[in-house]
């Protein structure tokens, strides 16, 4: 037999199985196995034996546009963007991140209303009022996830999410970055008040109703659904299917550039307020995106969201009482 880590036993049998990653190769040049062929054909490897393998030509250099991305082994590469060249690959990629937030925006804007309406004819809650506002903001919320989850069952890209439950470390995080992002956003609130900018103001955080009710209902739905719905629709969805034909620093930032315009329509004020209050939350997201990528867990940033969101309300509760 031969020994491991490439031993001097005695050369392996010519009728050995063959299906290596990427096709398997011969002896010395690099022959074909029935098996590999299974792999490549199927997704599956299966018995074969070795053919008589021709001598193997050289691989030709693969060019700098081939670089990145495009290195992803065909077998984790979805076959939505599969073969196609590199300019190509990210206009799909880019039309598809578009898509996924607009998508998101049409079911939620198909159910919320409904359901809204449901509640008032129902007599659970009154037009207008705290509950009715509540209501909305969950269903609204709702309607992201499933339209998230839809998108990736659709294009049969589930590998995108990736999320776990966070790691004591990963909570550590989730404490810092949610404290981290409210110093940079009141940080930057006093700086563009230094040169005579102030922001729009967002209409979330005008309550409906009794504002101590309001915003202590606020800070539970921040965390369990707000921050961690948009970081999956914005991060897990856009910013996973970004980064495979971008790589991951332009993925954050074209994720955060949809993820800060998505917000320009719930926003009052000026339009120069509109559009100072979208480059906060353009860099707010390019922080979030950061976390996803190191941590490789989409409830990382999601639960920071929701902190850093549950501390806004947390300051206009104390404020209200």
């Amino acid at each position: 037999g031969v020994r491991g880590g490439g031993g001097r036993g005695r050369r392996p049998p010519r009728a050995a199985v063959g299906g290596g990653e990427g096709g398997g190769r011969g002896r010395r040049g690099g022959g074909v196995s029935r098996g590999a062929a299974a792999v490549a054909e199927n997704g599956d490897p299966g018995p074969g034996e070795w053919t008589a393998p021709p001598r193997a030509r050289p691989r030709p250099a693969p060019s700098p546009a081939s670089s990145g991305a495009h290195n992803t082994p065909r077998s984790l590469r979805p076959p939505m963007t599969d073969d196609l060249s590199v300019p190509v690959d990210r206009l799909v990629r880019l039309a598809s991140a578009v898509f996924a937030v607009v998508f998101a925006l049409v079911v939620a804007s198909a159910v919320t209303p409904s359901i809204a309406a449901l509640g008032v004819r129902a007599g659970l809650v009154a037009e207008g009022g705290t509950g009715w506002r509540l209501l909305r903001t969950v269903t609204q919320f709702a309607g992201f996830l499933a339209a998230a989850l839809g998108y990736l069952a659709f294009t049969d890209q589930q590998d995108l999410l990736r999320i776990s439950r966070p790691t004591r470390r990963e909570l550590g995080v989730v404490v810092a970055a949610g404290v981290g992002l409210l110093a940079l956003q009141y940080g930057s609130l006093f700086a563009l008040q230094q040169v005579g900018l102030s922001p729009g103001e967002n209409q979330a955080v005008v309550p409906g109703g009794d504002p101590v009710t309001y915003y202590l209902a606020m800070i539970a739905v921040s965390l369990l659904v707000v921050g961690p719905v948009e970081e999956v629709l914005f991060r897990g969805v856009v910013q996973g299917g970004l980064r495979r034909a971008f790589g991951a620093a332009p993925a954050i930032l074209l994720a955060s550039a949809l993820f800060g315009v998505v917000h320009l329509s719930g926003i009052r004020g000026s339009l120069a307020e509109q559009w100072v209050y979208v480059v906060i939350v353009v860099v707010l997201g390019c922080v979030l995106g950061l976390l996803y990528e190191r941590t490789d867990n989409v409830a990382v940033p999601g639960l920071a969201h929701g902190a850093y969101n549950a501390g806004i309300y947390a300051v206009l509760l104390a404020g209200a009482m």
